[in-house]
């Protein structure tokens, strides 16, 4: 385990040497997005009754930062590692598709939920909050950091550019991830966008989270759990398979 251990030592101290950008900047966008829809539309929109609308877009915001930011770590780490060219002392160690996949994964998850813990630290003092689930909770957290950081990983192996990167980060992440739920209740929405929002796995990741705190949601936790843990067998398994193939790694 010792490649494993010095790869996920390698990942951490990558983006907490720059914790300013990785850490900080995530925070403080996210406390601009609580200041300026929680105070506009704190007296004009409710999503869940009994529930205000501040303290409904928090746990929305601490898990949108989470995937967003384990997606980050993991996609900019590969396609920097191609690009500059040290991908090759990498796989010149003796280290197994395996141990690389959860070396990679594993750090993502670590700055995704490190990331999301500051955000609600900063703004659980601005609502009111419940902790209904905490289980729930810690489930949907890791599940979705690792789903998004399996995503990362997949991205930033097929990128060969940092313009790809960037297409597959605002054309599926950052949509798929304000589709899903984190500003509005999706019973707001009409019939059609309500069954697109029901395909969407980032809005399963969203209100699974979400139950734990308030113990209401759009679609049944278990359901919600189910899914997620499919899709992250699924992209776990493609991830693995392209590590284990070299696909646009070892040329």
């Amino acid at each position: 385990m010792i490649g494993f251990k010095t790869l996920f030592y390698k990942e951490i101290l990558r983006f907490w040497k720059v914790a300013t950008q990785t850490l900080t900047a995530p925070i403080v966008t996210a406390m601009l997005y609580l200041l300026i829809f929680g105070h506009v539309l704190e007296e004009h929109a409710q999503a869940l009754n009994g529930v205000s609308y501040t303290a409904f877009l928090v746990p929305g915001l601490v898990m949108m930062t989470i995937l967003q930011n384990a997606f980050a770590n993991a996609s900019s780490s590969m396609i920097q590692s191609k690009i500059s060219g040290n991908m090759v002392f990498v796989l010149l160690a003796p280290l197994s598709h395996w141990e690389l996949f959860g070396a990679y994964v594993l750090a993502a998850m670590v700055r995704g939920l490190a990331v999301g813990a500051g955000v609600f630290i900063i703004t659980v003092w601005f609502a009111k909050l419940s902790f209904v689930s905490p289980l729930w909770i810690i489930l949907f957290a890791l599940t979705g950091a690792a789903i998004l950081g399996t995503m990362g990983l997949i991205a930033g192996i097929w990128a060969e550019k940092f313009d790809q990167m960037a297409a597959f980060q605002n054309f599926l992440i950052v949509p798929a991830t304000f589709l899903a739920g984190v500003f509005y209740s999706i019973h707001s929405l009409p019939t059609f966008w309500q069954a697109v929002s029901h395909v969407n796995p980032f809005f399963y990741m969203i209100d699974g989270f979400r139950y734990g705190f308030f113990g209401k949601s759009d679609v049944p936790p278990e359901i919600s759990l189910t899914i997620v843990t499919v899709f992250l067998v699924v992209l776990a398994t493609v991830a693995v398979r392209m590590l284990k193939r070299g696909y646009k790694l070892r040329h």
